[in-house]
């Protein structure tokens, strides 16, 4: 491959979008409102609570405390912990973290009870996750409560913990499947109750983005407090759900590293970092280490066993390679022209690829000239035609078409001395 450090423009933003070199009217801008909150967005990372629920998770103390420290040094505003009465180590975890002194907030996730509360707080959380189920089929199906019942319980168990001082946030769950009405009412009573955030949670991923947008625009109009939301991402939406809720109000979104979670996980905090860099590129490059994000997604992928898919924005090997002999071509001349985001924002480079039947002689140009190797474009349209004639018969590597220019360039110079 062939590696350029092209300079391009600085993350500016033109309306709500930037792009490097970016002309003054963009088809990607955005007409931005007063309830929109994209460019003032909290992020809740749930690696170690709904990262806990991946199917090959197991994390040990040791893993969970680089963990927290690799977010916090990231810059996300909570941490949020499994909740301490799953188990005696989740309690004894949930304390070492608490003691970390990290700049995070820490909250722990709890079942909405008494019990559950006060042996959070025991820990030493800044705030606790109150959740419930309220569509008809976890009322059903999970605990079997009616939605009076569910804001009574939640009342008091609100009650408690704002007693102790520490910030309370209230969600319901599955949250697009329960009914609208019951919905708001329980939202506006624990809003009164004085909550700091209400939570809106799409348990099964089953939302889209105008479902997103209409349910928060909606919630805004009930409750004055933050909003919280998690989407999950069974049908592909958990991006698109969080950037539209932010659209519409939202205040905080939940994540979790490679997005690793309970089924196919949730918002991956990488990918949401790509769609938030274009959309608010001065609040997310002042506000989040983004070149950290690398080395937190080969931690999570190293404790989980997992590899980084080749297509995970920013971080897939291939997030930033370019191939074809157009996009080349353009690529070498501005990098505006088929990128979106800067790889040097995340401390990453592109790359060109120049080892296949469809490279272009401008890249291969590139790469006569990081070799210190003379020729007139002519020679470079010639030397190209070898590479993918050799190309058509089989796959070739960065030193295989290295040697076919060098022989190249050698027989040249042969010439040349005769």
């Amino acid at each position: 491959m062939c590696g350029t450090d092209a300079p391009v423009a600085g993350p500016v933003s033109n309306g709500s979008h930037p792009v490097q070199g970016k002309p003054a009217s963009s088809p990607y801008q955005n007409v931005n409102d007063f309830i929109s909150n994209v460019n003032r967005f909290k992020i809740i990372e749930s690696t170690l609570r709904e990262g806990e629920q991946f199917a090959n998770a197991f994390f040990d103390t040791d893993i969970k405390v680089r963990i927290a420290k690799a977010l916090d040094g990231f810059g996300c505003d909570y941490i949020e912990l499994t909740s301490p009465v799953s188990s005696p180590q989740s309690y004894e975890d949930c304390k070492t973290i608490c003691g970390l002194g990290l700049k995070a907030k820490i909250l722990t996730h709890v079942r909405c009870n008494m019990e559950d509360a006060k042996k959070a707080i025991e820990c030493g959380v800044d705030g606790v996750d109150l959740v419930i189920g309220t569509s008809s089929f976890l009322q059903e199906y999970s605990h079997g409560k009616s939605i009076k019942m569910i804001e009574k319980i939640a009342l008091e168990v609100i009650e408690y913990v704002k007693s102790q001082g520490v910030e309370v946030r209230f969600s319901s769950e599955d949250s697009f499947r329960s009914d609208l009405v019951d919905l708001l009412t329980l939202y506006k009573a624990v809003d009164k109750a004085g909550v700091n955030r209400v939570g809106v949670a799409d348990t099964v991923g089953g939302a889209t983005p105008r479902m997103v947008y209409d349910l928060i625009r909606t919630l805004r109009g009930v409750v004055g407090c933050d909003i919280e939301t998690h989407f999950h991402d069974d049908t592909g939406c958990a991006v698109a759900n969080a950037h539209s809720a932010l659209e519409a109000g939202a205040t905080h979104i939940d994540t979790s590293v490679l997005g690793i979670g309970e089924r196919n996980g949730i918002t991956p905090l990488g990918a949401l970092m790509a769609r938030m860099v274009v959309t608010a590129p001065e609040y997310v490059t002042k506000k989040y280490n983004l070149k950290a994000l690398k080395e937190i997604e080969e931690l999570v992928a190293s404790a989980v066993q997992v590899n980084i898919p080749f297509n995970n924005p920013i971080t897939g090997f291939c997030a930033f390679t370019h191939k074809a002999g157009i996009h080349a071509k353009a690529i070498l001349a501005n990098p505006s022209t088929y990128e979106i985001i800067d790889p040097a924002l995340f401390g990453l480079t592109r790359y060109i690829s120049i080892n296949s039947r469809i490279t272009g002689w401008n890249a291969i140009r590139a790469r006569c000239d990081q070799l210190g190797l003379k020729m007139t474009d002519d020679q470079v349209k010639e030397v190209t035609a070898k590479i993918k004639q050799m190309a058509d018969i089989r796959p070739l590597a960065i030193d295989d078409t290295d040697s076919i220019i060098h022989s190249y360039h050698m027989e040249l110079q042969k010439k040349q001395q005769v």
